[in-house]
């Protein structure tokens, strides 16, 4: 904020006067906070440091030891300089001695070989100095009220220390207690230089208080947090060769901690802060929406590392969109999975859903960490949460899969899969066996339906464990999460409760469920089904789409499928009959009957949400 002795030489009314340093070059760059005139030996004592002290010489002392002890005075005390005007007491320049007591206390003793009025050097430097505080005022005014604006608008880290670094023209590095990164600016400086080893160079650095300058890191640092909970610092890096970091940058690097500290606030219910990152970077490699090299080198320094592994997606997804409500559980979903002795969520209501995916997100963070992997994790929209595990070796992938599941399942504390009931004898809806040697049994058979689930199957799991394909780069590392959370929402439907799902496991009608929003199967059904439907439309008792799915379900095995629709094998031979008019279709044709079983799981695909 104070112009410096140098500045000050520089002045028009100084250069006027011819001034010539004649010892003290060390202090040049000392600040000059103000211009006082003295020709009184005593001054010192009227003093506060930093001034630049201007006399003719009339009054000093007229013995070596006497200037001796005015030079040290004014050391002592702090002025920025001493100027001498010659010509009154001095004519060919300042005693030697005192020259050589203001070299040895590196005060800056200049000459003025040319007469000047000392007013106009007090208003050039006080003018200077001035503007140098409206300057400052300025900046601290705008400092003020781009972190009330940050504040108010509710801005993310990154943006906090955007706009931090841009005012301030430094790096800028925010970091929890145990050194990690939580965001950075370079402001314009390799990023990479910046975070290298930054754990280990961060402990050295250890100024005193709570806002303080270390000058052998070159560092200005203030701690992060409210309410008596520190939870971070945060870092300004000044150029340790430079003076002390003005005013204005202790000022900025507070208020942004106080943004900081009140954002985490705001958010602190909804998800951590290292949580918003993890999320942030999830997302930007799905979405394309920052370089993969920066995803990583923010990985990195948040203790993430993503280079040269073995990365595979990971999405975990409950069964059931909506969280089961105190009337009863869906027929797929199990009573609701407990963590910690309570229920994923206790209500219904608008905040119910939000609950159970943090709960669901917590359980992912912690079943990661108990399975001792290193992985990003997050929510992924409003059903789904990933994670991005890093391998040191492909050849682990399985063993890291499976100790996540089965860590998962602990954390949530899902229970075993129950006993299968016994089946009654005469249950109408259980499915008879086909007989092996049925008279009507066809050589060839069409699809099975994966969706059925025998009626007396044990309950399964409440949520689903996808996984995709592992890939050796980041760059890749997207279309494994895109395959895990498509392989998570087709194996909602499959009636199997399986650790980890992967692609193979989906089969036909996982196939058809990742497909149902594309126009072309939609176009598919239709053009099979599409006169059936009408007609089930026109005739609401008759639903002939049931007698043909059992038809179907049961191989194409007439007795089997009369069983399974409660119907006589006449009037379930007349349904069939009916249904080859309406469709225009040989019922008793392998490729015929596989084309509109296909398009039965398609329709059961598009019309499952």
């Amino acid at each position: 904020m104070f112009p410096t002795v140098r500045e000050v030489l520089d002045l028009v009314p100084v250069r006027n006067g011819a001034p010539r340093l004649v010892a003290g070059t060390a202090g040049l760059d000392r600040p000059v906070r103000w211009v006082h005139i003295a020709e009184v030996p005593d001054i010192a004592t009227l003093l506060g440091g930093g001034e630049l002290v201007l006399t003719t010489g009339i009054g000093l002392p007229g013995d070596d030891a006497g200037l001796r002890e005015f030079i040290g005075a004014l050391a002592d005390v702090g002025v920025s300089g001493l100027a001498v005007e010659l010509g009154r007491r001095y004519v060919s320049g300042v005693p030697r001695v005192m020259a050589a007591a203001a070299e040895r206390r590196g005060l800056p003793l200049i000459e003025l070989r040319r007469g000047t009025p000392f007013v106009r050097i007090t208003e050039a430097v006080h003018a200077l100095i001035v503007d140098a505080q409206l300057t400052e005022l300025r900046a601290t005014e705008e400092i003020h009220q781009r972190f009330t604006e940050l504040s108010v608008d509710g801005a993310e880290p990154a943006e906090v220390l955007r706009q931090a670094a841009e005012l301030a023209g430094c790096p800028m590095v925010l970091e929890n207690l145990s050194r990690q990164v939580l965001a950075y600016d370079p402001a314009g400086e390799n990023a990479e230089l910046l975070l290298d080893g930054w754990e280990r160079h961060s402990r050295q650095i250890r100024p005193p208080g709570r806002t303080a300058y270390d000058p052998d890191s070159g560092w200005l640092v203030t701690t992060v947090g409210a309410r008596g909970q520190d939870w971070g610092r945060l870092l300004l890096r000044w150029p340790a060769t430079e003076s002390t970091p003005p005013t204005r940058l202790t000022i900025l690097i507070e208020r942004a901690a106080s943004t900081l500290a009140l954002g985490r606030l705001i958010r602190r219910d909804a998800e951590g802060l290292e949580r918003q990152i993890h999320r942030t970077l999830l997302t930007a490699l799905i979405d394309h929406s920052r370089p993969v090299d920066e995803v990583a080198l923010r990985a990195k320094a948040l203790g993430v590392v993503l280079d040269r592994r073995h990365l595979v997606g990971v999405v975990v997804r409950h069964r059931v969109d909506e969280p089961a409500g105190d009337a009863g559980t869906p027929d797929d979903e199990p009573a609701p999975a407990r963590r910690g002795g309570r229920r994923d969520t206790d209500a219904e209501g608008p905040e119910a859903g939000p609950a159970r995916l943090r709960d669901l997100a917590e359980a992912v963070s912690q079943a990661v960490r108990d399975a001792k992997l290193t992985a990003l994790t997050s929510p992924l929209d409003d059903q789904a949460v990933g994670a991005l595990l890093a391998l040191p070796d492909p050849a682990a992938e399985e063993k890291a899969l499976s100790a996540f599941a089965a860590a998962l399942r602990r954390v949530r504390l899902d229970p075993a899969p129950a006993p299968a009931a016994p089946a009654a004898p005469a249950a109408p809806a259980a499915r008879p066996a086909r007989p092996l040697d049925a008279p009507d049994r066809p050589a060839g058979r069409a699809v099975a339906s994966a969706s059925a689930r025998p009626v007396d199957a044990p309950p399964r799991a409440a949520i689903v464990v996808a996984a995709g394909s592992g890939v050796g780069s980041l760059r890749e590392a997207r279309r494994s999460l895109i395959e895990a959370r498509q392989v998570a929402e087709a194996a909602r439907r499959d009636p199997r409760d399986l650790p980890c799902y992967r692609l193979p496991h989906v089969g036909l009608a996982g196939l058809l469920h990742l497909l149902r929003d594309e126009p072309r199967l939609q176009t598919f059904v239709e053009r099979e089904l599409g006169p059936l439907l009408a007609y089930d439309a026109q005739h609401p008792r008759e639903q002939l789409l049931g007698t043909l799915r059992a038809y179907l379900e049961q191989g194409r095995n007439k007795s089997a499928g009369a069983a399974a629709a409660h119907l006589s094998r006449p009037a379930f031979y007349e349904r069939l009959a009916r249904i080859g008019r309406i469709l225009d279709a040989d019922l008793d044709s392998v490729d015929r009957c596989l084309s509109l079983h296909v398009a039965l799981l398609a329709l059961d695909a598009v019309r499952t949400p």
